[in-house]
């Protein structure tokens, strides 16, 4: 009989657990570089034993396999928001409710991310980038910052005007390919007063 930490894993099963993962940087017990080795580690992970091992010493945090294993469960792809445009526009501006992950596909179209006047009940957003040909602008409130250094950029460009930063609230985690396409990342006051 097959021991259950030797069971393969899906890709539903790996980003439950960077899920996570982000609620317990947002409650204190990782700090952001362990938080990045993890999250790198339960990415790579093919096995169930591989994956559980980023979780062992967090309390009160598990990965239970049950409550993955139907994939589009709420448990699942309930905190996780995709944004794809293709050969259009996509915005997000003004009173919105943030997921902890969003990745933005963004293939000869554009997105638009203001976070100012967003709601953000999470210490950590991640932000995954596809760029094809495309553009994305991120803005971001004050006190917030910004780690943009795993973005890979082919053939594009990135205007950072935030720069690198930790600490605050909340704390931006950037990555992604860019092929083709340009990123701007910058920081402006809240809209509203």
């Amino acid at each position: 009989m097959t021991n259950p930490r030797d069971l393969r894993v899906s890709d539903a099963e790996r980003e439950h657990v960077v899920g996570v993962l982000q609620k317990a940087i947002g409650r204190g017990l990782l700090t952001l570089d362990e938080f990045t080795e993890r999250t790198d580690t339960a990415l790579a992970a093919k096995t169930r034993g591989q994956l559980n091992a980023v979780l062992l010493d967090l309390p009160g945090v598990t990965h239970d396999s049950r409550a993955v294993s139907e994939p589009g469960s709420p448990e699942v792809f309930g905190e996780r928001t995709e944004l794809t445009s293709r050969m259009s526009s996509v915005r997000r501006k003004g009173e919105w409710v943030v997921p902890p992950r969003l990745v933005v596909r963004s293939h000869m179209g554009s997105t638009d991310l203001d976070f100012r006047d967003a709601k953000i009940p999470h210490a950590v957003v991640d932000v995954e980038l596809d760029v094809t040909a495309g553009s994305v602008r991120i803005v971001v409130p004050e006190g917030s910052t910004v780690n943009a250094h795993g973005i890979e950029i082919s053939a594009g460009s990135l205007k950072d005007r935030v720069g690198f930063g930790e600490g605050g609230r909340p704390h931006f985690v950037v990555h992604g390919a860019v092929r083709m396409g340009s990123v701007e990342i910058k920081r402006k006051k809240c809209s509203r007063f």
